[in-house]
């Protein structure tokens, strides 16, 4: 009896994921002046409530470095990777977002920036 239980938990746990990741991707045009007060609210605050999050991944902000080829993007890119779009709309939906979210967003000289939601392969 034991066995086919094992087994069975072997399989659940073996078995392919449902559905891919995702990944969140918001250009930010950071007020100069605010810089370094959105990146310390982004790694002592929004990162630490992020990373609590049913479905988190990972969460980075990248800053430009280069513009080799194309149209130049804005200086910082927030990306956030979760098990589903599901869970990250849950996430977006409680008190702790609405808390530290602003924290960045009040940093941003333009509130209307593009968000774009990626399949991860």
């Amino acid at each position: 009896m034991k066995m086919i239980a094992a087994g069975a938990a072997m399989s659940a746990a073996t078995a392919a994921p449902v559905g891919r990741p995702i990944q969140l991707h918001c250009d930010l045009a950071v007020d100069p002046k605010r810089e370094q007060e959105m990146l310390d609210n982004f790694e002592k605050v929004f990162r630490p409530v992020a990373k609590k999050q049913a479905g988190f991944i990972d969460l980075k902000m990248l800053k430009l470095k280069a513009a080799i080829r194309g149209a130049v993007p804005l200086k910082y890119r927030f990306e956030l990777t979760f098990q589903s779009e599901e869970l990250r709309q849950k996430w977006i939906a409680t008190a702790d977002h609405a808390r530290v979210w602003p924290l960045i967003e009040n940093t941003l000289t333009d509130k209307e920036f593009s968000v774009t939601v990626f399949e991860v392969y």
